[in-house]
């Protein structure tokens, strides 16, 4: 496995605290529907973490398969680490 950026590290730190506050946030929000306040961070983080991945997979390639992320050619899926990987 080649050496990967430390901007690679960066992101995909970035990603797993803002899905980590995603989780966290819906979980909340199970009990507390009427919350409008973390309806609005829930919101927020979403688009936040669409952001990150879109930027993420524009540098190092798709971070899922199974229809989530598109692919170049070759298909990239097995030319990066995959995310368990790092």
């Amino acid at each position: 496995m080649k050496a990967l950026p430390k901007h690679y590290y960066v992101l995909l730190e970035e990603l797993q605290a803002i899905d980590f506050v995603i989780v966290e946030l819906n979980l909340y929000l199970d009990t507390h529907p009427h919350d409008k306040q973390a309806i609005h961070q829930y919101n927020e983080s979403v688009k936040e973490s669409k952001r990150l991945k879109k930027e993420f997979e524009k540098q190092f390639g798709p971070l899922t398969s199974f229809g989530y992320s598109y692919s170049k050619h070759p298909w990239e899926w097995i030319e990066t680490p995959w995310p368990w990987q790092v």
